[in-house]
């Protein structure tokens, strides 16, 4: 049975402290989305628990699953549920161990103190994005579920044509919050837990319900993990109630 726990909460991340002589030492591998969540968790995490964790937390879910996948060594992956079930199916994480953890929805942003566009209705929305003299969002080709769920819901919406000449694709991923930052880009959209923590910009909001699009992340322990039983902990750990509050701050939402 599927453990479902409400949890909330660039290059490698890579955190941990110094560990005690003979202390396990876990690799995990995640999507950015996960990453401020993450940061505050394992630090706690390592503090009481004695253990050091490695945090891979640079790309999209698409591309972590992908290096799971691959035989990548490692010992949790941090992905979607529907990413952890293909996983498991191929026999790349053990049977039983998935966890959901927390769902994320697509989000607005804009450049730091610029005006915030109405997004509160459907219509309000459309016009919004009608009105922006440009958009942006992480190149589809890496993966991106937020980029692939926009041009879906442009083409949905009979918008696809006349967006597409002022869409900008961030090919690199350090781009997708500093070119609105400065100013390029108008108008972006990425999952909400990395618009509240990036510098430069402001969360207009999430996108209107009717239209809304949630990440449901999930985790599980890779088969060929030498350190499963502290991977265990690690994922009690971080489904677990006391970090609730974490996942919650961090603009996630109970699965």
């Amino acid at each position: 049975m599927r453990a479902r726990t409400a949890m909330y909460g660039i290059a490698a991340v890579i955190i941990g402290i110094a560990a005690p002589a003979g202390a396990a030492e876990i690799k995990v591998l995640g999507g950015s989305a996960v990453m401020p969540v993450m940061k505050d968790l394992i630090t706690k995490f390592e503090h009481e628990s004695g253990q050091k964790v490695l945090a891979d937390l640079d790309g999209a879910i698409g591309a972590m699953t992908a290096r799971v996948g691959g035989g990548e060594a490692a010992d949790v992956v941090i992905v979607s549920d529907a990413q952890i079930d293909a996983l498991d199916r191929a026999g790349k994480v053990l049977s039983g161990s998935r966890v959901d953890l927390a769902k994320v929805g697509v989000g607005v942003f804009v450049r730091k103190g610029a005006a915030r566009p109405d997004i509160g209705s459907l219509e309000a929305f459309r016009q919004a994005v009608r009105s922006a003299k440009s958009i942006g969002y992480n190149d589809p080709a890496a993966g991106a579920p937020v980029s692939l769920y926009m041009l879906d819901l442009f083409d949905r919406m009979g918008m696809a044509q006349s967006t597409q000449p002022k869409t900008f694709v961030f090919k690199q991923r350090s781009e997708r919050f500093e070119a609105v930052a400065r100013g390029d880009v108008e108008i972006g959209f990425n999952q909400i837990s990395e618009i509240v923590a990036a510098p430069g910009v402001d969360l207009v909001g999430p996108l209107p319900p009717a239209i809304q699009h949630y990440t449901l992340f999930a985790a599980g322990i890779v088969a060929s993990s030498k350190q499963q039983d502290a991977g265990r902990a690690f994922l009690a750990f971080i489904s677990s109630p006391q970090a609730r509050a974490v996942w919650s701050a961090k603009g996630f939402e109970a699965p």
